[in-house]
């Protein structure tokens, strides 16, 4: 297999063989694809279905929207609450990625082994992904499963990286 076109990306990565409790990989990864299903989200959408934002400004709307997640995560830390995350046993760096690969730094997959893992989206808003990966190398993943929501969010980072790259590489010229 010829190696994936990668563009680099400073990502952090949570992640443990899914042998080792497949069940409650499953389950978190269900619960952070409706991670936007927070009370301040069920409002908005029932607020949408029902005709009532149709007359304001959908950015200003989202921002209100973040700043109330912000202040409910504010309190949680000062509640000293946590959210409820499965355990993950090691924690990698990616330094690559591609539309359905991401390269890490240290040598810590098993070639064929599916791992569950939580990759930290730089994205507005910041939130964590669960994606399901296979180690095609000791140091290059291939995703196998992540919500149709994150992939395009994947995709549109992986693209705004290679654009990125282009503007630097121009600039140096």
């Amino acid at each position: 297999m010829s190696k994936p076109r990668l563009v680099p990306a400073p990502i952090s990565l949570l992640f443990s063989e899914e042998s080792l409790n497949k069940e409650a990989f499953e389950r978190e990864f269900q619960q952070l694809s409706e991670s936007d299903e927070d009370p301040i989200s069920q409002w908005l959408k029932l607020a949408k279905a029902r005709g009532e934002t149709k007359d304001t400004d959908p950015v200003l709307l989202q921002l209100v929207v973040e700043l109330h997640r912000k202040i409910d995560k504010l309190e949680m830390f000062l509640k000293d609450e946590v959210p409820n995350r499965v355990s993950l046993m090691q924690s990698a760096d990616i330094v690559a990625i591609g539309f359905e690969h991401f390269e890490i730094k240290e040598p810590l997959l098993e070639v064929g082994k599916i791992y569950y893992g939580r990759i930290e989206m730089p994205v507005y808003p910041q939130r964590d992904v669960g994606v399901f990966f296979e180690g095609v190398d000791a140091n290059l993943a291939q995703i196998r499963r992540m919500h149709e929501r994150d992939e395009r969010e994947w995709n549109a980072y992986v693209t705004a990286r290679e654009r990125v790259l282009i503007r630097e590489s121009r600039e140096r010229r």
